[in-house]
């Protein structure tokens, strides 16, 4: 297997969270919530995963200067220089591409890990197995590997990764990748047994990374290697607030999974389930009687059904005769909504009301 020494991991916590609103603010968003009251956030919760299998000095947290004082607060055992905080939201290929050029000068033979900070993973022993694995992949190829999961729904809100040749057990080239697919195509996709679904879980080594991102986007940080070769953190920290907004909005997914030739996916069964949307959560969670899904709320519910609600602490409810909806409270906001492909309703909603109310609420 790969030295341990050699791997790292890049944790992404820059996301607004809008599509779990009211619950995820802007100001606050949701891997900084205890969001199903365990007593750890999803940011630290993405963390201790992670230390189990990483040296914590290995772990490195991307997030945007306005959530700074956020990561600081949740993860106080994270060195400064592991912390990388954008001044803009850039998405995933940028902020991917910083951390790739910090780790690199650590260390030239570094493999990377990119996990986004809210995620659920049911099994770790079986995450770990796979990230391992995964590790010792990349480490003897270049190429991009994503981790893969076996659909267990038509979800359109997903991404769908096409299996092609096998290359190694459990791991196929990737034939195609589908983002967001309507509900139709999931279906087909589905029953057909050759897609997986993308969680956004990568793993590469660090000469295929800065190939890649040289590639896909402009010269940013290259240009810092070419004026100041010896550059200090703090000299790569003040260039990059003072450039990144030169880079594209472009995601990892696009940017290389869906374009190179070199891409990969495992075959992936550690219990996954991404928190990004209401209807997401809805299916992830164990339900409760009339298949109602109720997350740390305090709540009384006679005739109904289907529905996923999560209300603040203190906050009693009483709902009868609703099924299929979204019922979420937070702060000065409270959403009722039909569930069902529920994101788009959402982010109607939070455009709308940023519009028309302003900032405050959302």
């Amino acid at each position: 297997m790969t030295i341990k020494t050699n791997n790292y991991c890049v944790i992404l916590a820059g996301g607004k969270g809008r599509r779990l609103w009211p619950c995820s603010r802007d100001r606050y968003p949701k891997q900084f919530i205890d969001f199903f009251g365990t007593g750890r956030t999803q940011l630290q919760q993405t963390y201790d995963r992670m230390a189990k299998i990483l040296p914590p000095d290995h772990i490195y947290v991307n997030t945007n200067v306005s959530y700074l004082s956020l990561v600081q607060e949740q993860l106080p055992e994270m060195p400064a220089d592991n912390i990388m905080a954008e001044p803009i939201h850039r998405n995933t290929a940028p902020s991917v591409a910083w951390a790739t050029h910090r780790i690199n000068r650590l260390n030239p033979d570094a493999n990377l890990i990119v996990t986004p900070s809210d995620q659920i993973v049911l099994n770790e022993e079986a995450f770990r197995q796979n990230v391992e694995e995964g590790f010792d992949f990349v480490d003897r190829r270049d190429c991009l590997l994503s981790m893969g999961i076996k659909p267990t729904r038509p979800e359109p809100g997903y991404g769908y990764i096409q299996l092609g040749d096998e290359a190694a057990h459990d791991v196929y080239r990737v034939q195609s990748f589908t983002e967001k697919p309507e509900r139709e195509f999931a279906k087909m996709f589905m029953s057909s047994g050759e897609f997986y679904w993308n969680t956004g879980i990568f793993l590469s080594n660090t000469h295929f990374l800065g190939r890649s991102f040289f590639s896909i986007l402009p010269s940013v940080l290259r240009n810092l290697d070419a004026v100041k070769p010896d550059w200090t953190i703090e000299e790569e920290s003040k260039f990059v607030h003072e450039n990144f907004p030169s880079y594209p909005n472009l995601s990892i997914d696009y940017g290389i999974l869906e374009k190179s030739e070199d891409a990969y996916v495992m075959k992936c069964d550690f219990g996954w389930a991404d928190i990004g949307t209401w209807h997401s959560i809805y299916e992830a969670m164990r339900k409760g009687p009339d298949d109602n899904v109720v997350i740390d709320s305090d709540v009384m519910i006679e005739d109904s059904s289907n529905n996923v609600i999560k209300l603040p602490k203190g906050k009693f409810a009483v709902i009868n005769g609703l099924e299929g909806f979204i019922v979420a409270e937070k702060d000065n906001v409270l959403l009722i909504c039909k569930k069902e492909d529920s994101s788009a309703l959402v982010r109607k909603y939070v455009n709308e009301v940023q519009m028309k109310k302003g900032d405050d609420y959302i």
